[in-house]
């Protein structure tokens, strides 16, 4: 539904070393296209042709090594169609789920999974791209993974219908924490001290961010409207000379206006409803926090089930967005509420229209995002995409403010961006440092060479080996 095989609310800039042919649910894929899949998918290929070379020593087609990550004006392309593709789901999202009273997010989610899959079954037929045909073996193995993304869109979709949308961007962060220690427990990994700052970097912007948030929503809560005294209640007041009823000026109306809006936002209901434990499905801390949680775990348990199917990036999404259709229809039947009347809510007559499209067109931006992913990273390489990613969560913010006017320019707000922002940097950086080590250390454990070594090699290289000689000639 959104990069590569996920939505918008699925998990974001969570990096993991998956397999050849593993989905592209996780943003961050540390490896280009295969050559074959560069072969036989042009359609992700971009100028893919011009940036390969032909080994003779290998007889195949090698391609530009990853580590050469060097932006280059070419690059500038891929990188801000992925941007702008990330900020285009995020906010027609944002204005899909935020109309008042709102609530068919399973629905929505429907349509963009029927929308996904009609776009790239579409693309198949045209010859774009090929998909692994269906089958019930890989449709059960595969089943689960679907589900669980069901659940993660759906919680995301409720986050981020309560809350704003810098809040959530700062929040989804949390997940990158719970995927990297569940790869300790599971997988082995390691997180390094770079790595553990950034984690810290995010639970204080979290913690800003909230504090923020909560704070407006109490000096909204402890807002009072100003006494009307009873001469001029009604608008209506007697005029002393004559007796009749006139009009009252009330020189209080502007403040009263501004309060009565402050307080219908609703924004102080979201939070204090939900902490207090009335309303506790309006709460969007708690939909984030469910997010949080089945996030990780959709994440963790994708890298198993992905070595067993050998899914290529699109097959994930084919079979995610194909998958999720009849488990999402169902959900939607027991728990939604298809009455004309809701219907009518959710879709005014005056919306409808132009609601329907944001959704069909954010179905398709899924597509597009998968698209701009594997270009900005054929075209670039995984080190400058995760940069690219991390940088992206400032104008992701920012586009909030821009767009809804929420939350308000304040102290609080672009603190916990900053914050949020800096945390990401830092956590590209060091995923980044970490795997040029377990590359090195690969290299040195293949050819027994440490760094030294290999500078001293390459030093000689073109320089007859002597004692090469000399032990031949005493063989002789």
């Amino acid at each position: 539904m959104a990069s590569g095989s996920r939505s918008f609310f699925a998990p974001q800039e969570t990096r993991l070393d998956l397999p050849q042919g593993s989905s592209s649910q996780t943003p961050d894929i540390t490896r280009p296209a295969s050559p074959s899949e560069s072969d036989r998918t042009p359609f992700l290929n971009g100028d893919a042709g011009s940036r390969s070379r032909d080994d003779v020593r290998l007889g195949a087609k090698a391609l530009k090594h990853d580590g050469d990550g060097g932006v280059s004006i070419g690059s500038l392309a891929p990188i801000f169609s992925y941007c702008g593709a990330s900020i285009m789901m995020t906010v027609v999202n944002k204005f899909t789920v935020s109309g008042a009273g709102f609530n068919m997010n399973l629905l929505v989610l429907l349509i963009q999974s029927t929308v996904g899959v009609a776009c790239v079954l579409a693309a198949e037929r045209i010859g774009w791209i090929q998909l692994r045909g269906l089958n019930a073996k890989d449709a059960k193995t595969w089943a689960p993974i679907s589900t669980l993304l069901v659940f993660v869109i759906y919680t995301g979709s409720k986050a981020i219908q309560h809350l704003n949308i810098p809040v959530y961007t700062i929040f989804k962060n949390l997940t990158i924490i719970l995927i990297a220690y569940g790869e300790v427990l599971w997988f082995g990994g390691r997180v390094t001290k770079l790595i553990l700052s950034s984690f810290l970097l995010m639970v204080v912007s979290s913690i800003v961010a909230a504090w923020s948030d909560v704070s407006q929503a109490a000096a909204i809560s402890d807002l009072s409207m100003p006494h009307t005294p009873d001469s001029i209640s009604g608008g209506l007041t007697t005029d002393p000379k004559t007796g009749l009823a006139v009009h009252a000026w009330d020189v209080l109306k502007q403040e009263k206006e501004a309060i009565t809006a402050q307080i219908s936002s609703g924004s102080d209901n979201d939070v204090f409803e939900g902490l207090r434990g009335m309303g506790l499905l309006s709460s969007g801390y708690v939909w984030m926090f469910c997010n949080c949680i089945v996030s990780a775990a959709y994440v963790l348990a994708m890298r198993k089930r992905i070595k067993v199917t050998g899914f290529k990036d699109w097959d994930s999404m084919y079979y995610n967005n194909l998958l999720s259709i009849p488990v999402l229809l169902l959900m939607s039947f027991l728990v939604e509420d298809w009455s004309s009347a809701n219907i009518a809510t959710n879709f005014p007559d005056d919306k409808r229209t132009n609601l329907i499209t944001a959704i069909i067109f954010s179905g398709a931006c899924a597509v597009f995002i998968s698209y701009t992913t594997a270009w900005c990273i054929r075209a670039t390489s995984s080190t400058t995409y995760s940069m690219v990613g991390a940088l992206n969560k400032l104008p992701l913010a920012v586009s909030g403010m821009v767009f809804f006017k929420d939350p308000p320019v304040t102290l609080g707000s672009t603190s916990a961006i900053g914050l949020g922002f800096l945390a990401g940097l830092v956590y590209a950086f060091g995923k980044n440092k970490q795997a040029e080590a377990a590359k090195a250390a690969t290299t040195t454990a293949a050819t027994g060479l440490g760094s030294d070594d290999r500078s001293h090699a390459n030093s000689a290289k073109g320089v007859i080996p002597m004692h090469t000689l000399n032990s031949s000639d005493r063989k002789d």
